[in-house]
């Protein structure tokens, strides 16, 4: 399978090329070659922007986007000089997600990638969740469920803060909070596309007032199965944070524990090993602080798991739908039932 993951802090394509083996009832799988590829800078600004579009002009982009992942599975074939492939796995770029309103959008999922490739496509997995009365994500805890076993809890710090767990023989998880669709952009804010290591933000200072109204928005009152979409972060949590007159470190220092709070209220009372990814997992400072309030054991994996989990993830979420079993879990989005989700555009 090739796995494609975008995320909405727009680090850039996440592709890779993976093999997936049922052995005694469990998965393994081998990634044979993975790679980042970083956005052109015009296409980067249309996705950054996209959130404000009409949706005529998100359709346009759609097409630009499914054509720009069509080169990109081909490109990535060529230099690695792959020879079989069962399919593409794509989760798409998400430009709204309104779960509570019904409605959820990801581009890169126009019907012509199979015949631009010549190649079966698995992608659009939200979309059924939400007709079934879902949130249509989290989707990356049926592979945290039967690809990560040895672990207790996955912690993923990408654009958001997710989590997945097991209880009494279901799955859990949910998004906690916004992590790197924030930092990121407060880096940007200082002309660096990312805070290396968490170091500025490790030299600000925190604010107990912005903390305070930070940890007091409403979403994290909400029970679970939830989520988060970019709509909240422009509508409810930018506002609060551009309201204070404070140096930018001083922003990222109180946001970083922040989240740490947050991602250590939602292991309050749990004990066991914890793995995390995403891009958040190199950010240093936030480790520490999220090591200070969650006070777990935390494990880094190697860097390809790291970088590359959630492409991993979606590249196993294809092999679900294509095997016609569950991949989509009722517990976690808040679905009528377990279901097979995502749509197959056969190679021609």
């Amino acid at each position: 399978m090739i796995g494609l993951m975008s995320g909405t802090s727009l680090d850039g394509l996440d592709i890779c090329d993976v093999v997936f083996k049922p052995i005694e009832g469990n998965w393994v799988f081998d990634i044979c070659h993975a790679e980042t590829i970083t956005y052109p800078i015009e296409l980067k600004q249309s996705l950054k922007i996209a959130f404000f579009w009409s949706e005529e002009e998100v359709e346009r982009l759609d097409r630009i986007y499914s054509e720009y992942l069509c080169d990109e599975v081909l490109k990535f074939i060529d230099t690695h000089q792959i020879k079989e492939i069962d399919a593409v796995s794509s989760h798409g770029h998400t430009i709204w997600h309104q779960p509570d309103r019904g409605f959820t959008k990801q581009i890169g999922n126009q019907f012509f990638v199979a015949q631009r490739t010549g190649l079966t496509w698995v992608c659009d997995f939200r979309v059924a969740d939400i007709a079934l009365g879902g949130q249509g994500a989290p989707l990356v805890p049926i592979g945290d469920q039967l690809l990560f076993t040895e672990y207790d809890y996955c912690l993923n710090l990408g654009g958001f803060a997710n989590l997945s767990f097991s209880l009494s023989n279901d799955r859990v998880a949910y998004d906690i909070c916004a992590v790197n669709v924030v930092l990121n952009r407060l880096a940007q804010s200082l002309n660096m596309d990312y805070d290396k290591d968490g170091s500025t933000a490790r030299g600000g200072h925190y604010d107990k007032d912005l903390l305070f109204e930070l940890n007091a928005m409403a979403y994290y009152q909400k029970p679970y199965p939830k989520s988060l979409g970019i709509e909240w972060v422009e509508n409810i949590l930018w506002p609060i944070i551009e309201r204070y007159k404070i140096p930018i470190a001083d922003k990222m220092a109180t946001y970083v524990d922040h989240v740490a709070q947050q991602i250590g209220t939602a292991l309050v009372g749990n004990r066991g090993d914890i793995l995390v990814t995403g891009g958040g997992a190199k950010h240093q400072f936030l480790m520490d602080r999220i090591a200070f309030h969650a006070k777990q054991n935390l494990t880094i994996p190697e860097l390809q798991i790291v970088d590359f989990k959630e492409a991993i993830i979606f590249a196993f979420l294809g092999v679900l739908r294509l095997r016609n079993e569950f991949n989509c879990l009722k517990n976690v989005t808040g679905a009528s039932n377990d279901h097979s989700s995502g749509n197959i555009f056969l190679k021609p």
